[in-house]
């Protein structure tokens, strides 16, 4: 199963899944000392997308390696709706950190019940690993010569006792094809995120993330908030600059304007800006400027030049550029995958 891999371009939706209605199924494997918070994000977020008529899109099922309770990190135990039944007819697995399981950390096995469940997964299915849960990813095989992160702080220990893992701490996850791994807590969210966004598009992800009132994208690789202490007050920073810039993504945007608007030198307001962010004001501009043509490409039937335009890259060979670059897909290629026409959703119910 480590040796799947999928095409890293983005698919053509989900596919009609395993759960119920056809719906993707997406089981969430519980392991003792879970933390409930990450336990809860798959079934908030994949719970929360759903098509334009409000139907869910994907169904969530959360369960344990045995069937039976087990112990929370937070003094209560939780009684799973399912068994290693809902692993192997998943469609997306999705493995929360566990705060039990110490010979994990050493690079010691899997408890055999686990390892019996994950083992069952079916061929295809998409794994996910939450923070720690990529040590259960790891200690199974499943990352060996794959690109992975986790929590910043555990990175180290981690790399010792995986050293076939190729680990990436400073960014949010990554999405190695049908393996992906999240850092710790909010970076589970950003990756269902993702998911979403990789299945259906913007426009689901979009309504989804405002359901959950967090913002829809951050870019996978975005740094980890490692050590970055908040401003003091007097210290200048570059929030009003950015929200500046977005007003005029249109427009080209040198960083001496950013810097000046700061009113900060360029080296100073580069700095800071990384500080802040987690990347450059141009991967910023870049990221931004790609979200905005991609919302055209899905929402409107604006010729490419014209969304080049309005999404500030100037011309279509530029975008095509930065979308083969970001994403692998070129923006026909990006709209033909995800702008649902009226057409195209007769044929989906017809068929």
């Amino acid at each position: 199963m480590s040796e799947l891999r999928a095409e890293r371009t983005p698919p053509a939706g989900a596919p009609r899944g395993s759960g119920e209605g056809g719906r993707h199924l997406v089981a969430v494997l519980a392991l003792p000392g879970f933390p409930p918070f990450e336990l809860g994000i798959p079934s908030r977020v994949f719970g929360s997308a759903v098509d334009e008529s409000g139907e869910a899109l994907y169904e969530v099922v959360v369960c344990t390696a045995d069937g039976g309770p087990v112990p929370s990190d937070s003094g209560f135990v939780l009684q799973p709706a399912a068994g290693p039944e809902a692993l192997a007819a998943a469609d997306t697995v999705i493995v929360p950190p566990t705060h039990a399981m110490p010979e994990l950390v050493l690079g010691g096995p899997l408890p055999p019940e686990v390892a019996a469940a994950i083992a069952g997964i079916r061929p295809g299915a998409r794994l996910v690993s939450i923070c720690t849960g990529s040590y259960v990813l790891a200690a199974a095989g499943l990352l060996d010569g794959r690109p992975a992160t986790t929590h910043w702080n555990l990175a180290p220990e981690f790399r010792r006792a995986y050293p076939r893992v190729r680990v990436d701490e400073d960014v949010l996850f990554v999405d190695d094809g049908d393996v992906l791994t999240s850092a710790g807590v909010s970076a589970g969210v950003d990756l269902c995120l993702h998911l979403i966004r990789r299945d259906h598009g913007v426009a689901v992800t979009n309504r989804a993330a405002r359901m959950c009132v967090v913002p829809p994208w951050r870019d996978g690789g975005q740094a980890q908030y490692i050590d970055r202490p908040v401003p003091e007050p007097t210290v200048a920073t570059t929030t009003a600059t950015r929200a500046w810039a977005l007003e005029r993504l249109a427009e080209p945007i040198a960083l001496a304007e950013l810097a000046a608007h700061a009113r900060m030198s360029l080296r100073t307001f580069t700095r800071r800006f990384r500080d802040e962010v987690g990347m450059t004001p141009v991967q910023w501009l870049t990221a931004q400027r790609l979200e905005i043509a991609r919302n055209l490409l899905e929402s409107s039937d604006l010729p490419v030049d014209l969304v080049a335009h309005r999404s500030g890259f100037g011309s279509a060979n530029s975008l095509r550029q930065h979308m083969r670059s970001a994403l692998g897909i070129s923006p026909i290629g990006y709209r033909r995958t995800f702008r649902m026409t009226p057409e195209v959703i007769d044929r989906a119910a017809a068929g």
